[in-house]
């Protein structure tokens, strides 16, 4: 599979970073408890920690805000992923475990204040590009209905778009039948490259270590532009 990231991109932004894990042969199922509890006590301590920093002085949540208005969306009208998780923990509207991937999905995002996506490659067709959308671009996503990515960077195949730092699609969305996935993560653009692919290393190790499988990370950047896997 080959996955490209569109110039345009780097015209708004030319240190725009995405990373990528691979994962296969993994087993998606019920979290742990172990993982649970520790997803758990990770949500009570970010509770705290936001009575005294609200969400929007995060450093990654707001460096991702900025950029949000870069390529020309609305930041309060449409949240990114991780800004709208990190807004439920501040008002200890703690997240249900759903399955190990979602799970581990959202306590990334939590963790690296980033926006996370992770989609079943078993529904994905042929090549992935990333863009920036336009007045036709969007999908029904995973909160039931439609969303317009106008002005949002999504992921698209040769079907059409599945994914987005905003919301996920619900046709590559990854459930207990999922044995080969793509985590797309929506680095900050300050992150140097050695860093991030720390990160993504740091990721793939505790999702296999939970889910099995094997794992392969990549980076994409205004000097790497594509890569194939």
């Amino acid at each position: 599979m080959n996955i490209s990231i569109d110039d345009a991109i780097f015209s708004v932004n030319e240190q725009f970073k995405i990373g990528l894990i691979h994962y296969s042969k993994i087993t998606v199922d019920e979290s742990p408890q172990m993982i649970k509890g520790r997803i758990q006590l990770y949500q009570e301590n970010l509770f705290l920690e936001l009575q005294e920093v609200p969400v929007t002085e995060r450093a990654g949540i707001k460096e991702w805000r900025q950029l949000w208005k870069a390529f020309g969306a609305d930041p309060n009208r449409y949240r990114h992923s991780a800004e709208s998780l990190m807004r439920r923990i501040a008002k200890q509207q703690y997240l249900t475990p759903f399955h190990t991937a979602v799970d581990l999905n959202n306590f990334f995002s939590l963790q690296y204040e980033i926006p996370i996506g992770i989609y079943d490659l078993d529904n994905i067709r042929k090549s992935i590009e990333i863009h920036i959308g336009n007045a036709s671009t969007g999908y029904e996503g995973l909160n039931g209905r439609y969303n317009s990515l106008e002005n949002i960077v999504h992921s698209k195949d040769a079907s059409s778009p599945f994914g987005s730092p905003f919301v996920d699609s619900k046709r590559t969305a990854v459930t207990e039948e999922t044995s080969n996935a793509l985590q797309i993560f929506y680095l900050r653009p300050s992150m140097d490259s050695k860093e991030a692919l720390e990160l993504l290393s740091s990721a793939g190790k505790m999702f296999t270590q939970i889910s099995g499988g094997e794992y392969e990370v990549h980076l994409l950047t205004a000097a790497n532009k594509s890569i194939h896997f």
